[in-house]
């Protein structure tokens, strides 16, 4: 990997460039080590905003940051675009597709992937959204069906088209049915005159009595009443048994024609090989109070990817909890080249959720919000924390455009997707 060996250095090893990831990598002190940060991409993406990039409201380079660019002019600090494969603990090294590396330390933040829950045709046949990539995607499959449906006779078929099934009712699923149901209502009737957007159908099925389980009781009824609102089917108690590409299959016989399905059900940790059985609960890393793994007194996980058992069900898989664990990894490792005695304590600041125009949801500490203030905090959260000034500004302007004019000007089809063949054996 064309990574030089510093004597006087220890080198720490950084993979994955998410939120957790990229707090140590910006804060870990160069005159005390080598640090080289891996990731399969050149740069980090800002996932809470995937979904507005999904339903063009934003364009994916507003909602990434180049890494080189984030951390720049530092020495001792390389950056490698790499695959890493597996992970030898015993000779303390990785392997990736551009060569093995060395390490002293290791710091593993590989984040999270989608969760089909063991289910191969949900997995061949819906569409995720955990990545830029798969945002974009899935921009494309929501155009490409309203410019089919112009061309389609059978009104089965557009009526297949024209339907858009979420499944999950955390956060994502419900911001993402919430734009997709402003869409509906301000954007393509002006876009496809000469199609009836109102056949247009958008489901959120939620397996559990409630939206927003993360969220408090009063903020998941104003979630639900909002969407309601602006005309989304909700599905409480609803688990989602198949899917074969045309029709959702769900519990007590219950089944949704849709060529359209949007899986935010849930996700796990991406982990790397090389790990035993039992470091791994949850599908996540298990980690003791100061990020250490279980097994191996050099090598951490932060992030997603960490399970930290004294914590109930571990912690949220969001971006708080990651940046949190960055800095207190960071500062450990600073202080005395390992971590202190002092265990890590995460502070929850508060968790929130937009509807769409005027309406989101949030939950502080020692207050709740809903409604137009809830939207202006919630839109100032995450503008700041965007990174880099020129996000900021893009995101922005974006906005206040989309807000005044009700358009989103980013409805492009840049790549067509092709959808999978469905490949079932008939019964």
């Amino acid at each position: 990997m064309n990574i030089p060996t510093i004597s006087n250095l220890k080198r720490v090893v950084i993979i994955g460039a998410g939120f957790a990831g990229l707090q140590v990598a910006k804060k870990l002190r160069r005159d005390k080590f080598q640090v080289v940060l891996i990731d399969k991409n050149n740069y980090h993406t800002f996932q809470p905003l995937l979904y507005q990039v999904a339903t063009a409201g934003l364009e994916p380079d507003s909602i990434a940051h180049s890494i080189r660019n984030v951390i720049k002019k530092t020495k001792n600090f390389f950056f490698r675009l790499a695959n890493v494969h597996y992970i030898n603990t015993e000779k303390q090294k990785i392997y990736t597709n551009v060569g093995d590396l060395h390490y002293d330390y290791l710091i593993i933040s590989t984040g999270s992937v989608t969760n089909y829950f063991g289910n191969n045709n949900i997995e061949s046949f819906s569409l995720p959204m955990k990545s830029i990539p798969e945002a974009l995607n899935l921009r494309s499959v929501i155009l490409q069906d309203f410019e089919s449906s112009l061309l389609i006779k059978d009104s089965k078929e557009r009526e297949r088209l024209m339907t858009f099934v979420i499944v999950g009712g955390g956060p994502t699923g419900v911001e993402l049915a919430g734009a997709l149901a402003e869409m509906k209502k301000y954007i393509l009737p002006h876009d496809y005159p000469d199609l009836d957007i109102q056949s247009m159908n958008i489901h959120l099925l939620q397996a559990t009595t409630r939206l927003l389980d993360g969220m408090s009781e009063e903020s998941a009824k104003q979630a639900y009443k909002s969407l309601k609102e602006l005309g989304v089917t909700i599905w409480l108690n609803c688990l989602v048994k198949d899917y074969d590409g045309k029709i959702v299959f769900m519990e007590k016989d219950k089944k949704i024609e849709s060529s359209n399905v949007i899986w935010a059900a849930g996700v796990k940790g991406a982990i790397i090989k090389g790990f035993l059985k039992e470091d791994i609960m949850g599908h996540r890393i298990l980690v003791d109070d100061y990020l250490k793994t279980i097994r191996y007194e050099n090598i951490f996980a932060i992030g997603d990817v960490a399970y930290m058992k004294s914590y109930p069900n571990g912690h949220p898989m969001t971006a708080q909890p990651a940046i949190q664990q960055g800095n207190y990894l960071s500062e450990n490792f600073n202080r005395c080249s390992s971590y202190q005695k002092n265990p890590f304590i995460y502070k929850n600041l508060g968790s929130m959720a937009t509807i769409g125009r005027n309406k989101a949801v949030c939950d502080f500490p020692y207050f709740k919000l809903k409604g137009f203030l809830a939207w202006i905090i919630w839109m100032f959260v995450h503008l700041v924390s965007l990174v880099g000034f020129r996000n900021r500004v893009i995101a922005l302007t974006n906005w206040i455009i989309q807000y005044f004019h009700y358009n989103k000007s980013v409805r492009l089809i840049i790549r067509p997707y092709h959808r999978r063949k469905n490949h079932l054996k008939k019964s």
